[in-house]
């Protein structure tokens, strides 16, 4: 019996289209002879949609992302836990009546920030005892909480970039006296980014304090708490991590370099996704061997120290004084054939298609919570 993955992705964050083109990604390349794939589109209002699996519905087009239609057919998940050895049953609601749709081994939530990769999917699937790819409750919140990864990391002795957290309510009763603190403590230029959201999503590179205001601004948009961290002279590297097999240690790749060029202040959003600005990736790094190795352990260490399973890639700096410092970690990166985790892979000599392979394999065997 070939093993049945529900694809989840879309969601409620300011990732949602990005989530949908991972997912588009996944879908022209997972091997059909081992794997069925059921697509399900979760509507920027939370609706779960039986959607299309054709890879080609879920591309950029014309530099726009897609959507997922909430007009679809709502997905019901089962109402009782998942029993060992059972397959699990999923309904949709069609012509006002329910019907089976499919019985699924596994989910994989292909979701990017808020609602998705912070841990409540997660949740929701725990309780339901439904295998799934990528990290837990725990591990997927601390990860996406910029501020709690830093707080864990610390902890065990590794380097993040140095800063302060602001809250909405906050900064608006203190913002004079936040502004002071950062000018005494912390030289420019300085980052401003929500705490809870990815692909650079309201973050903003301030160079005049006179710019605070309206990044901070900018951030809150996204997110009501904040991190303000000091712009590292450095070069910028990503680590894919994967779980060790059977308790093993975390495998890891060589790292990739993200060279920005004079026209782009950071690699920012659309830079990433949209092809604005001067942008190249060095796989790997262009960097000494002994600098290559140091960013490989600290990526493993982050990974163990956060609790991470599945995947993750982690995001460093490579300082002029030779520190690794992370920026940040990220439990459920870009995957489609051209984002950097798979190039990172592929560069170690795994495919796209076996990689997708192992994590979804890897996600049947696990074991989710208590019982």
């Amino acid at each position: 019996m070939r093993t049945t993955v529900a694809l989840l992705f879309g969601g409620r964050s300011g990732e949602h289209g990005i989530s949908c083109v991972t997912a588009g990604g996944i879908l022209a390349a997972v091997d059909r002879e081992r794997f069925d794939v059921i697509a399900i589109g979760i509507t920027r209002e939370g609706r779960w949609i039986h959607v299309s699996d054709d890879p080609s519905d879920w591309t950029l087009v014309d530099g726009r992302a897609p959507e997922v239609d909430p007009s679809g057919n709502e997905v019901l998940l089962p109402s009782t836990r998942h029993r060992p050895g059972e397959r699990i049953t999923l309904r949709t609601v069609r012509d006002g009546m329910v019907h089976d749709l499919a019985d699924i081994d596994v989910v994989w939530p292909l979701l990017h920030g808020a609602y998705g990769e912070d841990g409540t999917v997660q949740g929701m699937l725990e309780m339901l005892d439904i295998p799934y790819v990528g990290s837990g409750v725990l591990a997927s919140a601390a990860a996406m909480d910029k501020a709690a990864t830093k707080l864990v990391l610390r902890a065990v002795g590794l380097e993040c970039a140095p800063g302060i957290v602001v809250h909405e309510d906050g900064w608006a009763s203190e913002a004079h006296r936040i502004a002071t603190y950062l000018r005494r403590n912390h030289p420019l230029p300085w980052f401003v980014k929500p705490a809870r959201a990815g692909s650079s999503l309201g973050v903003t590179r301030v160079t005049d304090p006179a710019e605070l205001g309206t990044a901070v601004k900018n951030a809150f948009a996204e997110d009501p708490k904040v991190l303000i961290e000091e712009g590292l002279d450095g070069r910028e590297v990503e680590c894919g991590v994967l779980q060790g097999r059977d308790g093993g240690e975390p495998s890891t790749t060589l790292p990739g370099e993200v060279k920005v060029g004079d026209d782009l202040e950071f690699y920012d959003y659309e830079a990433k996704y949209f092809g604005k600005g001067t942008v190249s990736i060095d796989v790997p790094a262009g960097l000494p061997d002994d600098l290559l190795e140091e960013a490989r352990e600290v990526a493993s260490r982050a990974f163990t120290a956060l609790g991470l399973e599945g995947l993750a890639r982690v995001d460093m700096f490579v300082t002029r004084d030779r520190r690794v410092l992370i920026n940040e970690v990220n439990t459920m990166p870009g995957f489609t054939p051209y984002s950097m985790f798979p190039v990172l892979w592929e560069h170690m000599g795994m495919s796209y298609a076996d990689l997708i392979a192992a994590l979804i394999e890897q996600a049947r065997k696990r074991r989710l919570g208590p019982r």
